[in-house]
């Protein structure tokens, strides 16, 4: 292996062989420790020790770097404390998730690293949204992402790469190419030569880097960062390399031919470069042995911190309280002026408005820039606030989701418009595993809103159609929104974007521009998980949301002797469940109206919730109404069959004469 010192001193040389044997001493030390039952898994970056500690030490300390599971050495060169790393592997308190997930699944803003989630491809969107943060603050910092070849597969690659490129994001996509996923050579995995040639398709630059010699990987990394600083771009970078155990130490490595383990084997990073230092001169024998041991007393003593920590412990209110991050509401009062305004002005004044409010709130969706959205909610926004804060996106649900988390961890605020609701379901992975787990696992906030125009009524088949909260109410992390009435769409809207937690808001596009109300023309909030009575009486009570209000109130108005608390929830996660249960005790009976198909939806948790702490209270059966158990069709003679509108009057009927 041939290196080339260029103009590196000897300190910074010998600090890179120094950086390159604390994780593969860390690494034989925890796979003693994993034998003797002492930690629960392990995936080793023996061998690829050179691509960590080269990448980390090119970049700024202030600069993000996302690794993988092979990583270890992106922390040690970070100087995380190791009995904290030793606490995460052993599920300690003062581990970086305090026990509530393993290995390297976690970040911390301290260092600036931000580790993966077991679906690997969010990981690279996010450093999108990191770059782009970076981009906007015009700091001249690069982000670092690593992946696998194997996790080049994954949708999110491309679509990460996609974005990157076109808006030139400052970032350096790190593939570290070891031959196999998994089990899986490369040959089954892509039938392209090199992974750096995919670049050309995204208009890229790109290089092939050896990764187990770690003056190039080093040179070549600091080069490119410095460009990128002054240029910013993306760059895919390919990292040649081997992994000399499992994927994780359970799966071994039998699957490998021994002829490939040896060819590799004489490639070690560490071992070669100790050899090119020695023929040198730069480093004696005894100087290595002492290094040796120092590195070696650090682990036995960080080791024994965390092992004389104790068990960790929790209760339920704790775990309970980590969900989401804290959020005090401030309440912000409207003013006498008020305007009578359809809903879809509504939603799109709030926005207005809060873009003013925030000037790190970044909105991003398909065609909402100078077209305005298909619903032209944010048409004039871009002479207001420039293009680079109303992005349009390409039709990549998943990464863009994932870039806005990016920008949450780098200090911004993140509105993504659905084109529609339904097409949440290609940026599904990252809200359910990412947005709604990143707090509770370690700590950081996901400040992004994520607007979901939805519903039917109005013949749009079914892929623009549907009511999908269920798909999120379900999901610890979330917080679901869903106003009926202009007045609340527009409150909500501007507590959701205040809120530093997650939040999908769904807008009826049926109410768009049918409903009309008297909202304040200037900034105020509303509290996120109080109900509103929209009539009240003595004979029953109507929950519902969305349309289903404004349905239930036609209902209502066809049979003027039913006296009725209509409750519309306006909010389902956090539900305001006491509201409820006072107008069940009040009247004593209760229907539940939703659109969303009946099985698996809100209705049901409300009424088990009912049956549990109200049943004393209940003179009748409780009563769900919903949609058909099928997709929403398109001809408008089936969508009305479909649509629970008239048995809901059938269902109201029968309960009132109960």
């Amino acid at each position: 292996m041939r290196y080339h010192i260029g103009d590196l001193d000897q300190q910074k040389l010998l600090d890179l062989y120094a950086a390159m044997l604390k994780p593969r001493m860390i690494e034989e030390k925890m796979l003693v420790l994993l034998r003797q039952g002492k930690i629960s898994k392990w995936f080793s970056g023996i061998g690829q020790e050179a691509i960590s500690v080269g990448v980390t030490h090119a970049l700024k300390a202030e600069e993000y770097i996302l690794p993988m599971h092979r990583n270890l050495g992106v922390f040690t060169s970070r100087n995380i404390p190791l009995h904290r790393l030793f606490a995460q592997w052993q599920g300690k308190q003062s581990g970086f998730t305090q026990g509530r997930d393993r290995s390297f699944h976690f970040g911390t803003q301290e260092y600036k690293i931000v580790g993966m989630i077991s679906h690997l491809g969010p990981q690279l969107g996010v450093a999108n949204g990191i770059a782009l943060a970076n981009m906007l603050k015009r700091n001249k910092q690069v982000t670092a992402v690593f992946t696998g070849e194997g996790a080049t597969s994954e949708g999110d690659f491309h679509e990460a790469l996609n974005v990157a490129s076109v808006w030139s994001l400052p970032v350096l996509f790190c593939i570290e190419n070891n031959g196999y996923g998994l089990s899986t050579p490369t040959n089954e995995q892509y039938n392209c030569e090199n992974l750096a040639d995919r670049a050309r398709g995204y208009g890229m630059e790109s290089r092939i880097i050896d990764g187990n010699n770690i003056l190039e990987v080093y040179s070549k990394v600091d080069e490119l960062c410095r460009t990128i600083r002054k240029r910013p771009r993306p760059i895919l970078l390919e990292f040649k390399t081997f992994r000399m155990r499992g994927h994780e130490e359970a799966s071994g490595t039998k699957y490998v031919p021994e002829k490939l383990m040896k060819k590799w084997a004489k490639k070690d990073p560490i071992a070669n470069y100790e050899s090119f230092l020695l023929d040198e001169n730069l480093i004696a024998k005894d100087e290595i042995e002492a290094l040796k041991e120092r590195i070696s007393e650090e682990i036995n003593e960080n080791l024994q911190m965390a092992f004389d920590e104790p068990a960790i412990s929790s209760t339920e209110s704790k775990e309970l309280g980590e969900v989401y991050q804290s959020f005090k509401f401030e309440e912000f009062k409207n003013s006498s002026e008020i305007n009578n305004i359809r809903f879809v002005d509504a939603i799109s004044e709030g926005l207005e408005q809060s873009m003013y409010r925030h000037n790190e709130l970044v909105l991003m969706g398909q065609d909402i820039a100078d077209y305005g959205g298909v619903f032209k909610i944010t048409e004039g926004f871009t002479s207001k606030f420039g293009k680079s804060r109303v992005r349009n996106t390409p039709i990549c649900e998943s990464v863009i989701v994932s870039a806005a988390m990016g920008l949450s961890i780098n200090g911004m605020k993140a509105v993504v418009e659905m084109q529609f609701a339904d097409f949440v379901s290609s940026g599904f992975n990252p809200i359910v595993n990412y947005l709604a787990k990143v707090h509770y696992r370690w700590n950081e906030k996901a400040d992004v809103v994520i607007r979901m125009p939805c519903g039917g009524g109005v013949g749009a088949g079914p892929f623009h159609s549907q009511t999908n909260e269920a798909w999120f109410t379900k999901v610890p992390g979330l917080k679901v929104v869903y106003p009926a009435f202009p007045y609340d769409a527009k409150g909500l809207l501007n507590t959701a974007i205040n809120d530093p937690n997650p939040v999908l808001f769904f807008e009826h596009k049926g109410l768009y521009r049918s409903v009309y109300g008297d909202v304040p023309s200037d900034y105020y909030t509303l509290p996120l998980g109080k109900a509103s009575l929209v009539k009240e009486g003595e004979a029953v009570s109507i929950v519902s949301y969305g349309a289903g209000v404004h349905w239930a109130l036609e209902v209502l108005e066809k049979y003027p002797e039913i006296e009725a608390d209509l409750l519309d929830l306006c909010t389902l996660q956090p539900l305001d469940a006491d509201a409820v249960y006072t107008s069940v005790r009040k009247t004593g009976k209760l229907i539940i109206l939703q659109e969303d198909t009946l099985f698996g939806g809100i209705a049901s948790d409300i009424s088990a919730m009912v049956m549990e702490n109200c049943f004393e209270h209940l003179d009748a059966p409780v009563r769900r109404v919903g949609s058909l158990e099928t997709p929403v069709p398109f001809a408008k003679e089936l969508e009305e069959n479909y649509l629970p509108k008239k048995r809901f009057e059938t269902a109201l009927l029968e309960l009132y004469k109960y």
